[in-house]
């Protein structure tokens, strides 16, 4: 009886017992930036469950900013790879004309 007790007290107030508990192994992303890898990274590899759970962890506001940031980091590392414009290679990776 007192365990079951101690699991109602702790959603209660946050403690041991409190719901997702259970959870605590599951990896959550814990700022914009690892949610924005965690959300993009999912979207590649087509896995619906990872791109909720990397959803959940910000707002849609900060996960667009962290998604944009990641965009425009890889742009710019692959235009210095390829020794391109930026411009180019995102209408490349879009499959766009050249302009």
């Amino acid at each position: 009886m007192w365990g079951w007790v101690r699991r109602i007290g702790g959603r209660v107030t946050g403690g041991p017992g409190a719901a997702g508990a259970g959870e605590r192994g599951k990896r959550r992303p814990h700022n914009l930036f690892e949610a924005a890898a965690a959300y993009v990274s999912a979207c590649a590899e087509d896995d619906q469950d990872r791109i909720d759970e990397a959803a959940g962890g910000v707002s849609p506001e900060a996960l667009s900013f962290g998604v944009n940031e990641l965009a425009c980091r890889a742009v710019v590392t692959l235009a210095r790879e390829r020794d391109e414009s930026p411009g180019a290679v995102a209408r490349a990776l879009l499959g766009l004309p050249a302009v």
